[in-house]
């Protein structure tokens, strides 16, 4: 109890690491299993990644390490040919990434593809779970193209995967992004695009090895099981792959 109130004197004198501190205490007796992590990153100082997560609504939300993430991934695929695409849009707040790291190579270097049927989620199977329902992140497209209004170079093809798949199969990508949530979809993903992946180039699934998204992980795991790429499991939630890098199982 005397090292609780001295805490909180501590608190109210505002020393950051105090605070910290008696908020892990409080929130540890709340819920126990939940793990912090220190807050001394420096990506949280980055003005205009603070600007991008506000505009999304995100900035005290619980997506913004893999936000980062996704942008530092788009990185590596600098000197990639080939376009962008992204299975399951939502807000567009990923594309947005995608689209503002595409206009930094010049107007016209890549295309970015969007497929999302912009009704939700189609219904579940039992591979996974029950977290999800039918219906679940519904997202008219009017909201997405006004989220991405200021960029060109985009395509938007409603409908539900993998039905417009073929509109894009003769072309070749350096980047996919997969936030599908569900089995069906995400099998359906990776089969399309991992064999239109150029060497280097990035295919990043934000729902790998969520246990909200069990069917997911199986389906991404399931489909690489005989390809030499492995898929490397983010701490942050997520994981990615690159294309003609291979890994250990």
């Amino acid at each position: 109890m005397n090292k609780f109130l001295s805490a909180l004197r501590r608190l109210v004198t505002g020393e950051p690491q105090a605070r910290f501190e008696l908020m892990k205490r409080v929130a540890g007796a709340i819920y126990p299993a939940y793990r912090f992590k220190w807050p001394q990153m420096g990506w949280w100082e980055d003005a205009e990644f603070s600007r991008y997560l506000e505009r999304f609504g995100e900035l005290g939300g619980m997506n913004a390490d893999r936000r980062w993430m996704l942008g530092q991934l788009l990185r590596l695929t600098q000197r990639v040919p080939g376009d962008t695409a992204e299975c399951g849009v939502y807000l567009g707040a990923s594309s947005y990434l995608i689209c503002r790291f595409n206009r930094s190579l010049g107007a016209g270097t890549r295309h970015h593809v969007m497929f999302d049927s912009f009704e939700g989620l189609s219904a579940p199977e039992s591979a996974d779970g029950d977290y999800w329902r039918e219906g679940d992140l519904s997202v008219p497209l009017d909201a997405v193209r006004k989220a991405l209004a200021e960029f060109a170079d985009t395509e938007y093809l409603k409908g539900w995967i993998p039905s417009r798949f073929p509109e894009v199969a003769e072309r070749r990508f350096s980047f996919v992004h997969i936030d599908v949530d569900l089995h069906a979809p995400t099998r359906d993903s990776i089969e399309f695009f991992y064999p239109r992946l150029n060497p280097g180039g990035i295919l990043l699934c934000d729902d790998y090895g969520c246990t909200t998204c069990p069917g997911a992980t199986q389906a991404i795991d399931d489909y690489l099981r005989d390809k030499p790429e492995k898929m490397l499991a983010l701490c942050s939630g997520g994981g990615f792959m690159i294309r003609g890098c291979a890994t250990a199982g």
